[in-house]
C-alpha cells in the first residue's frame, strides 16, 4: 500500500511512518508542498508504474470507499481493463451524504454522460482498479486535471482509447471525521474541461475508437 500525503494536517503522515516501520508492505509519499487532488494521483501512479505493478488500485484512505470491494475490483479485470467502484448502479449506494451532495453528484454524473457520451454512471468515482497497461494507453501521467475532474478525464480517456470498462457496485459511506475538499473551484473545473473536452472532439480531427471493444458494464454484488 502506498500512501500519498499532500500535505495532510491531521497527521496521516506519523501515524503511517509507525506503522511502516514495521510494515514492509506499506509505503508514504510525503510532498513537499500541496499540489491538488491530480497531481498526488499522478505522482502515486507514476511510483506504481516504476515499480512494475500490473494491477493498480486508487482509493481514498478515508473508509468512504469500503477496502473489503477492493476484491471484487480486481476480479472484474479478468475481463475489463478498467474497474470503478460505482455508486449508480444496481446495488451501489450512498450512506450519511445531505441530499444536496447527493444531487450535485447526480447532476454530475448525468452532465458527463450527456455531453461527453461516456457510458458509465459513476464517472467522478475515486474508487477504481486499472491494469497498468490501460494507465499506459489513456497516458494518466500526462493528464491536466488537479481536481475532482481528473477522475473524469481518466474514465472518459479509457473510453476514448476503447478500453472495456466495468462498473462493480459499492457502498460509499460519507468521512466521519475531516471535510471535503470539494469547493466552488474544483465544481468549475470540472464543467469547464468535460465542456472543452467536448468542443475539441467537435471541431478537431475525428479519432474512432475500436467500438467493439468499448463498453461499459455493471458487475454484479
Amino acid at each position: 500500500m502506498l500512501f500519498v500525503d499532500d500535505q495532510s494536517p491531521d497527521g496521516t503522515a506519523e501515524r503511517i511512518r509507525e506503522h511502516a516501520a514495521h510494515d514492509p508492505h506499506v509505503f508514504l509519499m510525503s510532498k513537499e508542498q500541496k499540489q491538488g487532488l491530480g497531481a498526488a494521483y499522478r505522482a502515486g501512479f507514476a511510483w506504481a508504474l516504476d515499480h512494475g505493478y500490473d494491477v493498480v488500485v486508487q482509493m481514498d484512505a478515508d473508509l468512504s470507499h469500503p477496502p473489503e470491494r477492493i476484491g471484487s475490483l480486481v476480479a472484474a479485470l479478468n475481463h475489463a481493463d478498467v474497474a470503478v467502484g460505482s455508486r449508480y448502479v444496481p446495488q451501489g449506494s450512498v450512506q450519511n451524504w445531505a441530499w444536496t451532495r447527493r444531487l450535485i453528484s447526480r447532476l454530475g454524473n448525468l452532465y458527463v454522460r450527456l455531453l461527453l457520451a461516456v457510458p458509465v454512471h459513476d464517472s467522478t468515482a475515486g474508487f477504481k482498479a486499472f491494469r497498468a497497461d490501460a494507465l499506459h494507453a489513456i497516458d494518466v501521467l500526462g493528464s491536466t486535471s488537479n481536481g475532482y475532474c481528473f477522475q473524469i478525464e481518466n474514465t472518459w480517456k479509457a473510453h476514448r482509447a476503447g478500453l472495456r470498462i466495468a462498473e462493480v457496485p459499492i457502498t460509499f459511506v460519507d468521512r466521519t471525521r475531516g471535510s471535503s475538499k470539494m469547493s466552488g473551484a474544483i465544481a468549475a473545473e470540472a464543467l469547464t474541461k468535460v465542456l472543452a473536452w467536448r468542443w475539441a472532439e467537435l471541431t478537431g480531427p475525428r479519432v474512432h475508437a475500436p467500438v467493439a471493444s468499448t463498453h461499459a458494464r455493471s458487475v454484479p454484488s
